[in-house]
């Protein structure tokens, strides 16, 4: 009788197995469309390591959860994994000791061909106005899911791009109206890591057209340089450059360690929410949603895949708690140390004249490109400042500078306008540095209140070619 119970019983457990077995199956089959995936590191240089070690490490995210090559579009400028300043050639890492994320991404949009315009052509499909590259497009059906992920330098109303011209808020949103009016996606989720980034949607993305936009930021706000030399915690001492972002690093990380058929994006936000809201410390970058939340209800495996040795992993309730005082307690014992975007150049630079031999022909490099930032810093300032004060007045320029409209408003009502005051600030008096784009905010308030294209010249000629 024990006998036949212990044979029911092994029974049952095999049939249970399978049961458990055949329902990962069918949860995993749910998602009827196929799953593409735009990647885009929006800056070169040795200096901003970050943007592509993120990509790479989304990358290998993606692959790990099923998702094939055809169906994954890099744009990247590959100009970090051999540079000769990385201490570890022909590897990339997004965290300190971490593994090399490098190995295996496709090399779609590369150099000179990693520009505004593809990313753009890419999203609608279409390849005729691809210039150069792999000709790889998000050839989606209406049944089909998209995730977008971009990692750049950002300011009020745009994000930059490697080569060519930065991308504009506006005509981002173009287009993503026009690859929902050819209902060729089912829904998208969009994460942005940039300064300002929530400029890219605030007053701009509509629930309707089925998108749902993360940002690392507010509109008026930095985000943050994560994994940087003098910041715990630091990369190895042989390297001089940060090696992640704080909302890349957060999403990312967060993936990477649990069963993405079970967590929401809704959970994952909390998660990063947390991270990046740091208050008692002087960074803190808050992340904002736009577009249709209720997508935020969906798992993140419907969008990225996930990877089988996470099936078992399980969240705890503090990891997306959104209660506050919570949020800030436990983030204590993830971020200790972030660099505002803005300011990473400069820390960069001032890293590297820190640690030169005294005498150096490497000290007297460093000393002089450290001194070369800030006066270029300077001479930003002042340009801005006297441009704003010759047209609207010396008593004005705080508010032109600081002014920021209510939420759900666009930055600026006429983008055309805002392109052709950095168009002419550009021609006359240089082309904005990241640190000059903080300014971009300025040149919309000044479309706001009225500017013409006459009074912008005579301006910048008088306060730049003195």
């Amino acid at each position: 009788m024990n006998h036949f119970i212990l044979i029911a019983s092994l029974l049952l457990l095999f049939s249970l197995n399978n049961f458990v077995v055949e329902a990962r199956q069918i949860a995993k089959s749910t998602t009827t469309g196929t799953r593409w995936v735009v990647l885009v590191a929006g800056s070169n240089y040795y200096e901003n390591y970050r943007h592509q070690a993120d990509v790479c490490h989304a990358y290998q995210i993606l692959r790990n959860g099923g998702l094939k090559d055809e169906n994954i579009i890099v744009f990247m400028y590959d100009d970090i994994a051999f540079n000769v300043q990385n201490p570890r050639p022909g590897i990339i890492i997004n965290k300190p000791y971490g593994p090399d994320v490098y190995n295996g991404v496709p090399k779609d949009y590369t150099g000179e061909n990693c520009t505004a315009n593809n990313f753009l052509a890419v999203i609608l499909g279409n390849r005729t106005a691809l210039t150069g590259g792999s000709g790889k497009v998000v050839n989606s059906g209406p049944n089909d899911y998209i995730f977008i992920y971009y990692a750049d330098h950002g300011s009020a109303g745009m994000v930059a791009m490697p080569t060519g011209d930065d991308l504009y808020a506006k005509d981002l949103i173009e287009v993503l109206k026009k690859k929902h009016e050819a209902k060729s996606y089912k829904s998208m989720v969009f994460y942005l890591e940039a300064c300002e980034s929530g400029s890219m949607f605030d007053g701009l993305l509509t629930e309707d057209m089925n998108i749902y936009a993360v940002t690392a930021s507010t509109p008026a706000e930095s985000s943050y340089a994560m994994y940087c030399p003098g910041h715990y915690p630091s990369p190895e001492d042989d390297f001089e450059t940060c090696l992640g972002d704080l909302f890349s690093i957060s999403w990312i990380e967060d993936s990477e360690k649990h069963d993405l058929q079970k967590e929401t994006l809704e959970q994952q936000h909390g998660v990063v929410r947390r991270r990046t809201l740091v208050d008692y410390l002087d960074f803190s970058s808050h992340v904002m949603q736009y577009g249709n939340k209720e997508l935020s209800k969906e798992p993140i495996f419907t969008y990225i895949g996930t990877n089988p040795d996470n099936d078992n992993s399980t969240m705890k309730a503090e990891e997306f708690s959104s209660n506050p005082s919570a949020e800030i307690a436990h983030s204590s014992r993830l971020t200790r140390g972030a660099v505002s975007q803005r300011d990473a150049q400069l820390h960069y630079l001032w890293h590297r004249f820190n640690r030169s031999a005294d005498g150096s022909s490497e000290k007297i490099e460093a000393q002089k490109q450290l001194q070369n930032e800030i006066l270029s810093r300077q001479q930003v300032d002042q340009n801005i400042h006297q441009i704003i004060a010759l047209v609207f007045g010396e008593e004005n320029v705080s508010k032109m500078i600081e002014s920021i409209r209510p939420a759900g408003q666009p930055l600026v009502d006429d983008w055309d306008c805002l392109k052709m005051l950095v168009r002419i600030y550009g021609k006359i008096c240089g082309l904005l540095s990241i640190y000059g784009k903080k300014y971009t905010r300025a040149m919309a308030n000044m479309c706001n209140a009225g500017i013409n294209e006459k009074q912008m010249t005579l301006a910048s000629n008088q306060a730049c070619l003195k």
